[in-house]
């Protein structure tokens, strides 16, 4: 058995009551030993990513058996402070993470750090390093790109189909969809990622898509896997996500 969350996007109530429902699964079902796996995006867009990021942080320190991986969001913040770094290859022209699109802005309120009108980058970046806690930073450089255990590959975005895994670019690992979403070839493992909001979560037969759109407002997906079997946890417990009839 092993747990997996969503994409977080700043939502630490959100994230809380995942982790509460979670946690009653694993009482009713004798698994309190159960693995949690984090989709990525722990960051940007919801009202507090600093909340997420140190309550994941005092979890794993605390011996919560707890996996994060990264995801393009998470990359974006910690290439920000690190470099100055607002743009990415991968996103459209004219668009950075200081767009309130993309939610930059927001993770930095988190941090009582305000953009300010007509501020260059530079000087926010300044201000910002001032106000966030070094150690957020390297958890989040320090995220693994995926975790592979047994039928099961968790991964924030995806894969190029066909590709062994130590051959993948992280670019496709946090960014993918052209080419991963729309094909159903069979990989050697279920897919279980998010990246892609959806209005609810989505079983597409090869692929999970556990991003229901917390980013935007909407419920924070926590599910349980038995095999290659998924169930997502509400508050009334386990429902089964179902394979699309072909």
């Amino acid at each position: 058995m092993i747990y997996a969350i969503g994409d977080i996007h700043g939502q630490f109530d959100m994230l809380r009551r995942a982790h509460d429902r979670i946690a009653e699964d694993q009482r009713r079902y004798g698994l309190e030993d159960a693995s949690v796996i984090h989709l990525g995006d722990l960051t940007d867009r919801g009202p507090d990513s600093r909340g997420v990021v140190q309550h994941l942080i005092d979890g794993i320190a605390g011996g919560a058996k707890w996996v994060v991986i990264k995801g393009n969001h998470d990359r974006f913040f910690a290439n920000f402070i690190g470099t100055g770094t607002v743009t990415d290859n991968r996103l459209r022209a004219g668009v950075s993470w200081l767009h309130p699109r993309m939610g930059g802005p927001d993770t930095l309120a988190s941090y009582g750090v305000e953009k300010k009108l007509l501020e260059s980058v530079s000087t926010l970046r300044a201000r910002a390093i001032k106000a966030v806690p070094e150690a957020h930073v390297a958890f989040l450089d320090g995220l693994p790109l995926y975790h592979e255990t047994g039928e099961l590959l968790f991964v924030h975005a995806g894969i190029v189909p066909g590709v062994p895994l130590d051959k993948q670019h992280e670019d496709d690992l946090v960014w993918i969809r052209d080419g991963f979403l729309e094909d159903d070839i069979v990989h050697p493992w279920l897919i279980v990622h998010g990246h892609t909001a959806l209005d609810q979560p989505g079983h597409f037969g090869n692929r999970i898509n556990l991003d229901g759109g917390a980013g935007y407002g909407r419920p924070l997906a926590a599910a349980v896997f038995e095999g290659r079997d998924c169930f997502l946890l509400t508050e009334k417990g386990r429902v089964k996500m179902e394979q699309p009839v072909v």
